[in-house]
């Protein structure tokens, strides 16, 4: 016969009493901390990454070293980026960041696409408008899922008139996207409030129902 461990018994024992107490069980469904997905999925976010490699390609290739405007572009076109990513994770904590953020991201783009509208005004060079031949074809390429795979291969065939369209195109996009999004989560703090809010009244739920069970 196997002697029982008796250390065993107690650690038994102590599960059972912990089990039996009313400590309430993790539900995430009811959680007041909003669940977002990661930004990585987010479509405005490739698109906006795919707006800085080009923009930093585009200023290495076709600004002089030393142009004032390469840093104030890459810049631009990294905070595009980077506030949408800070925007998200911020969000589960701070509805008011992430929209604070978001704006950010917006602003920073209008930014840049003036600096390509720029370029291409002082060179004398054409920015495509709807009745450029070419126009419509370049829209539908920045719209496709063949952008996502093949765009630096692609601008190495490009020059800076053709280059400074697609990212024109793709600001454009990229804008609407986020007006769109800043919309949503302005729709979302009127109707659902801030986190504050939301902590405020899990927490008042909580003591509710606790009041009724007694």
């Amino acid at each position: 016969m196997i002697p029982k461990d008796k250390n065993n018994q107690n650690d038994m024992s102590i599960r059972n009493n912990l089990n039996t107490q009313n400590i309430p069980k993790d539900d995430t469904s009811k959680t007041f901390l909003p669940q977002h997905g990661h930004y990585r999925n987010l479509r405005v976010y490739k698109v906006t990454e795919i707006i800085y490699d080009i923009t930093y390609y585009f200023t290495q290739k076709y600004l002089k070293i030393g142009d004032r405007t390469i840093d104030q572009m890459v810049q631009a076109a990294r905070s595009g980026k980077q506030n949408i990513a800070e925007g998200n994770q911020a969000a589960a904590t701070s509805s008011e960041t992430e929209i604070k953020l978001t704006n950010v991201a917006k602003a920073s783009l209008e930014e840049l696409l003036t600096d390509y509208e720029d370029y291409l005004r002082v060179r004398n060079l054409q920015q495509w408008g709807q009745l450029h031949p070419r126009y419509e074809k370049l829209r539908q390429y920045a719209r496709s899922e063949s952008i996502m795979q093949d765009y630096a291969q692609q601008i190495k065939r490009m020059n800076d008139e053709e280059i400074s369209n697609l990212c024109i195109t793709l600001i454009h996009q990229a804008t609407y996207m986020l007006h769109k999004l800043l919309t949503t989560m302005q729709n979302r703090f009127i109707t659902e409030g801030g986190i504050k809010e939301q902590m405020y009244n899990a927490r008042a739920n909580y003591r509710k129902a606790q009041n009724k069970q007694q």
